[in-house]
């Protein structure tokens, strides 16, 4: 199994620098989670670890391998997914179509197939509506198209991008717990979110994300019981 660890990492934004010499260690087979509010650098914190948007000093170890400088599609063929904030499904093609571009790289039919009725498995849902149009779906159903598309790379590690935006109570609730599900599977999860309640019961270890700087970091019971930490997020 693999370890993600980032060191000292600075991103920018043409002349803003918008993270600032951060370090973290998101373990193989754990759920780690990074929470803060709007503007606190947890997107950047993804696109620098996609490639997206490369870092300016710092180093990005993915088993082994330095991530920095690396192109987005390699990144993803070495076993790390993306389940992007907002769902972002095609609403003109299927959910069959959708899940398949998860599998871009795979040219074997029956990998994919089998890849597949994987999802399925883990969302019945899915495998009832497989010819449905996304864009007639609910937006919980449409988180549920997000993450299958996401593990249909069978990806070591799933980054998941703020999984309650925008949905009812409810599908927060059933998204929390198919992600600790996928944990459980064997996969290990770096969990983006500001819902601090829900993702602090479903993880390992976490850290907290303040303009760019980590401000806290630790176990997940000790964070949820940290005062600066409740007083934030909690109330």
């Amino acid at each position: 199994m693999s370890n993600l660890v980032i060191r000292d990492l600075t991103t920018r934004y043409d002349t803003v620098d918008v993270l600032h010499d951060v370090s973290l260690d998101v373990e193989a087979g754990k759920i780690t989670c990074i929470l803060g509010a709007n503007g606190a650098g947890k997107t950047t914190l993804i696109r620098s670890i996609l490639g997206l948007t490369p870092p300016r000093k710092g180093s990005l170890q993915w088993d082994g391998r330095e991530l920095a400088g690396m192109k987005t599609h390699h990144i993803v063929a070495s076993g790390i997914s993306c389940i992007p904030e907002g769902r972002k499904v095609f609403p003109r093609m299927t959910v069959a179509e959708n899940l398949a571009l998860g599998a871009f790289l795979e040219k074997d039919e029956a990998v994919m197939q089998r890849r597949m009725d994987k999802v399925y498995e883990i969302f019945p849902r899915l495998g009832e509506r497989m010819g449905q149009l996304a864009g007639t779906m609910s937006g919980g159903e449409q988180a549920m198209i997000s993450i299958g598309r996401g593990l249909m790379a069978e990806p070591r590690l799933l980054v998941i991008d703020e999984p309650s935006l925008g949905l009812s109570p409810l599908y927060v609730k059933e998204n929390f717990n198919v992600i600790k599900r996928i944990n459980e599977l064997g996969i290990t999860v770096l969990l983006v979110e500001q819902n601090a309640r829900q993702t602090l019961a479903i993880s390992h270890y976490g850290y907290v994300l303040s303009q760019g700087r980590v401000v806290a970091r630790g176990g997940a019971r000790e964070l949820s019981e940290n005062d600066e930490v409740r007083s934030a997020y909690f109330g």
